[in-house]
């Protein structure tokens, strides 16, 4: 299959799902060795609190925040790898 034609959903899930399973190896590896520790150090990217528009007919409130550590980033490129490569 070429990649010009795969589904950007796919893509998506596959990149999630690398920050998601990176970040929680970057948290059991952080707590289970202590000299592993800075592997459980997270920095947040986005709102700290969200934004909120009231236009008096309705409230839209928009908010967005992810933690990533160092095992989430690679987590993203074993993602993009595997996206790739099948």
């Amino acid at each position: 299959m070429k990649s010009g034609s795969k589904n950007v959903g796919i893509l998506i899930f596959f990149i999630f799902l690398g920050l998601l399973l990176g970040s929680l190896a970057g948290e059991i590896l952080g707590d289970k060795f202590s000299s592993l520790k800075f592997l459980k150090t997270s920095y947040s990217i986005g709102t700290p609190t969200p934004v909120a528009l009231d236009l008096k007919v309705f409230l839209l409130t928009i908010g967005m925040s992810i933690k990533i550590n160092i095992l989430s980033i690679i987590g993203v490129i074993l993602a993009i790898i595997l996206y790739k490569r099948y």
